[in-house]
């Protein structure tokens, strides 16, 4: 199947072209000609599968082709990162049929938000939003949906997690009960079924979750002691053919201090966090997608909120909370058919969580060496330290570890 067998409307095709798109995805093969028909959908699709595309083509093709053109589209996501990320999308897609779209998100200054309500009195055909501004400008009055035609929920589970569950019900409130409605979820917990239940008609359904990584991603963990994890990464840091590296840890918190903590070694660094100025978010993104920036540290709101191709090496510096979240992060490396390497640090407390990512995977993640001058880490043994408190390790020593690259 190519895009040509949807039959868009030439303008929209020219866009794609332009953006080197080639063959649909399978979510785009499934799910474009569902919302072509105009009929509710529930998808169940990872980040990195091509979902934005699989609901923005068929929307704008139904935008280009409309009589009369008014706000025609909502979309909401759970981060302003992801918010952005969209509404570039739909610029360089509707590029060549004029379709227009406006990105609202909290953190901005006063002038912002007088452009975000100027662009709504002057009109636009789709909508991006965080829910939080969103609800505001609702409650304002700026916005009117009577002429709304098409609803997208995208990351709906992690909306759900941020606790943005009453704000859709919110936000749902003020849309014409006459829509089509788009549902994008990785996971499907009961909470998201009860919410898609509840604002979509006779929907169909797809899964293309991924339930393992890509192909292209070496696997390496490390069974370490917490105060081993700096130096650790250091070494690993040292490799100079991880050009371009996300590290992920639990916290905003530790965030701040990994950063401040290794920074002075490596100054192409920068953490990436909710405490920064929206205006300085942005740079720092930027600057990781041209390369001036090699290391970006986050939290998990990272792992599906960048859309960044070219990373070389993840390292989860704290293992997730979940398999789910495990598969997110490491899926920002290797994709486009690239190669690419996830290293994860696993400590006595997260041995029991790392284990069901194994789990979930089919296959176990190849234990790596710890290199000599760090000293022992602990035993990698799941169920004996689910019942252990957590015990403290050698003292921090410094580490002429030159992380070397090992196959898997």
């Amino acid at each position: 199947m190519t895009f040509d067998d949807f039959k868009f409307d030439a303008s929209l095709m020219e866009g794609l072209y332009s953006m080197g798109y080639k063959q649909p995805t399978p979510i785009q093969e499934q799910a474009i000609p569902v919302i072509l028909d105009n009929k509710d959908l529930i998808a169940c699709a990872q980040t990195g599968t091509g979902k934005t595309a699989a609901y923005l083509l068929p929307i704008i093709d139904h935008i280009v082709r409309s009589k009369t053109r008014h706000l025609n589209c909502l979309i909401i996501a759970p981060t302003r990162e992801l918010v952005l990320q969209i509404d570039q999308q739909i610029d360089g897609m509707g590029y060549f049929c004029s379709v227009g779209s406006i990105s609202i998100y909290g953190g901005n200054d006063g002038m912002t938000w007088e452009k975000q309500k100027h662009a709504l009195r002057e009109g636009v055909d789709i909508i991006v939003a965080t829910p939080g501004r969103l609800i505001a400008l609702l409650q304002n009055g700026d916005i009117n949906f009577e002429h709304l035609q098409h609803l997208v929920l995208d990351e709906a589970d992690r909306m759900l997690d941020m606790g943005f569950f009453d704000d859709i019900q919110t936000i749902i409130n003020y849309l014409p009960k006459k829509r089509q409605t788009v549902m994008f979820s990785a996971t499907m917990p009961q909470k998201i079924r009860m919410l898609a239940n509840a604002i979509t008609t006779n929907a169909e359904q797809i899964n293309i979750a991924i339930s393992k990584p890509a192909a292209g991603i070496v696997q390496q963990a490390y069974v370490v002691f917490d105060n081993q994890k700096e130096a650790l990464l250091k070494g690993i840091l040292k490799n100079e053919d991880f050009n371009s590296v996300i590290i992920f840890s639990s916290t905003k918190d530790n965030v701040k201090l990994l950063e401040k903590n290794l920074r002075k070694v490596y100054p192409s660094m920068r953490a990436f966090h909710s405490d920064l100025e929206q205006a300085e978010r942005e740079d720092i993104m930027r600057d990781f997608k041209s390369k001036k920036l090699r290391i970006l540290i986050g939290t998990d709101i990272l792992s599906r909120g960048i859309d960044v191709d070219g990373i070389s090496l993840i390292v989860n510096y704290d293992a997730p909370p979940d398999p789910e979240d495990y598969i997110h992060r490491i899926g920002r490396t290797a994709r486009a058919s690239k190669a690419g390497v996830a290293i994860t640090f696993i400590n006595q407390r997260d041995q029991g969580k790392f284990s069901k990512i194994e789990d979930l995977m089919g296959y176990e993640v190849d234990k790596m060496p710890i290199p000599p001058e760090l000293g022992k880490g602990p035993p990698y043994d799941p169920e004996a330290n689910k019942k252990l408190g957590f015990k403290r390790g050698p003292a921090k020593g410094k580490s002429n570890y030159k992380g070397k690259r090992r196959s898997a």
